[in-house]
């Protein structure tokens, strides 16, 4: 087996040139992925599926091939265990329910990570049917934290920022619901921008996840990457119930020009005005005065709306797709789940989801468009929001507990943790973390959002933070 040695120091845009350019091959990105998997993941317990034989196949066909075709050529990647669909291959949703289930095709997302060039290598570790911004499922186990394996990664898409901070990949498949991209990213030290509701394509079975609450993109550590990738997969396909608005020009071409003098509003308080942690507050801060110092012009003010009715939609729409797909996956196999099939939060919520109406559901569905008019309307008057990415800094491993009986109280720890990344999926915008700070050796994350459509924006306003701060060299102790 060939080992890259320069590989740990790659990204993904760096180690496909380099396959490009036959300085490597692809079996050799591919046989260091793996090296890297079998040396660190069973303490860190990021992947739970393994595509070996498969992947380095594919890299042996793509070495054998005139030309290496597609931006990210041979560089081995990893997609999340829900939410993406690859076909031949198991996706379980983080479940026992699920645990049979093999996909008959692609996502769509997956078609175009083929594309692209990619190599799938295998699915990344996630809270049961992504349902928790932690990763602890009951059929797989925790995921830890490589920066401190007492602190939760975030979820739901834990794994897929393990991985990359782990630097099993440089790269990582990821869905986002209300922070399951940015909550994992910030609490592991990694960029992730959470697209436009529309950017990328749910297809071709669903026209959306949660009513358009989640969208598909990736967990990367440098800004350029997740650029790139959303050259890669954005676009409506055909039989889409909508589209994010038409962006002119590639994602990555954004980044080649420093962002023009912006409008920023600072939040540093929750969106019903009360207090956040002081280290997270101090992060945004800190942040803002950055911003200030290039020329930005930054003023303190939030967007005003009803925190406790955009909270009960949240939980209204989670509950009513919950109930949905626990009742679609029932009819597949023929009978309905049992106590043992699944955890017992999903199993709470699911029975909620059930009790509501269709009435409960459009109300829900107006109150979710409704934030997304008051954000436009703020964005008429700023060009970005900088806040912190969540209430807390990394919180203990299973504060946020699946297996809890109460879903009441699970819901109120999990909202105020995510208490500014959620309203994002809400209002349908464009969110970005970066990790500009650290405390007691943990990543903090700040988090910046945009209008609907502006991703170029928040690229290339973190592109000029990754610059003046950069974070790549910032890595977790070895496993």
């Amino acid at each position: 087996m060939s080992i890259i040695s320069e590989y740990d120091e790659l990204d993904a845009l760096g180690l496909a040139e380099l396959i490009r350019s036959r300085q490597v091959s692809a079996r050799e990105a591919v046989e260091t992925a793996i090296a890297r998997i079998e040396a660190r993941n069973p303490q860190l317990n990021a992947v739970v599926q393994r595509l070996d034989a498969v992947a380095l196949g594919e890299a042996d066909r793509l070495d054998g091939a005139p030309e290496r075709r597609g931006a990210f050529a041979g560089v081995p990647f990893l997609v999340k265990d829900s939410g993406i669909q690859v076909a031949g291959e198991r996706t379980s949703n983080g479940s026992r329910f699920w645990s049979n289930h093999v996909a008959a095709r692609d996502s769509t997302v997956a078609s175009r990570y083929r594309a692209a060039g990619l190599i799938i290598l295998g699915f990344t570790n996630t809270a049961e049917n992504g349902l928790a911004s932690e990763t602890a499922p009951a059929a797989y186990g925790p995921t830890l934290n490589p920066w401190d394996a007492s602190k939760s990664p975030g979820g739901s898409s834990g794994g897929a920022a393990v991985a990359v901070a782990a630097g099993l990949v440089p790269a990582a498949h990821a869905t986002d619901g209300g922070g399951s991209i940015r909550v994992p990213s910030a609490n592991t030290g990694l960029f992730g921008l959470k697209p436009t509701r529309g950017r990328n394509p749910s297809g071709p079975e669903l026209g959306e996840g949660w009513n358009g609450l989640s969208v598909h993109h990736v967990i990367t550590r440098s800004v350029r990457d997740s650029a790139a990738f959303l050259d890669a997969s954005h676009g409506a396909e055909a039989g889409d119930p909508y589209a994010a608005p038409v962006h002119d020009g590639g994602f990555l071409d954004a980044l080649a020009r420093a962002p023009p003098r912006l409008r920023i509003a600072l939040q540093t308080v929750g969106h019903d005005g009360g207090p956040v942690h002081p280290v997270v507050q101090s992060a945004a801060r800190e942040a803002a005065q950055l911003a200030a110092e290039w020329g930005h012009q930054v003023e303190e003010a939030r967007p005003l709306f009803d925190l406790s009715a955009v909270k009960r939609a949240t939980r209204i729409i989670v509950a009513s797709n919950t109930a949905h797909v626990l009742h679609a996956r029932g009819l597949q196999l023929g009978r309905q789940h049992t106590q043992a099939d699944i955890e017992s939060i999903t199993r709470l919520w699911g029975a909620e989801g059930a009790r509501y109406s269709g009435q409960d559901l459009a109300w829900a569905i107006t109150t979710i468009h409704q934030l997304g008019r008051v954000f436009g309307r703020f964005f008429g008057q700023y060009d970005v929001l900088l806040t912190p990415t969540l209430a807390d800094p990394p919180l203990l491993l299973r504060t946020i507990d699946m297996q809890s009986e109460d879903l009441d109280a699970y819901f109120e720890i999990l909202y105020a943790h995510t208490i500014f990344t959620s309203v994002c999926n809400c209002a349908g915008i464009p969110a970005a973390t970066l990790p500009l700070a650290w405390s007691d050796g943990l990543p903090i994350g700040v988090q910046i959002a945009a209008p609907l459509g502006a991703e170029a924006r928040l690229l290339a306003l973190a592109a000029q933070f990754e610059a003046a701060r950069p974070w790549v060299d910032k890595r977790p102790p070895r496993t």
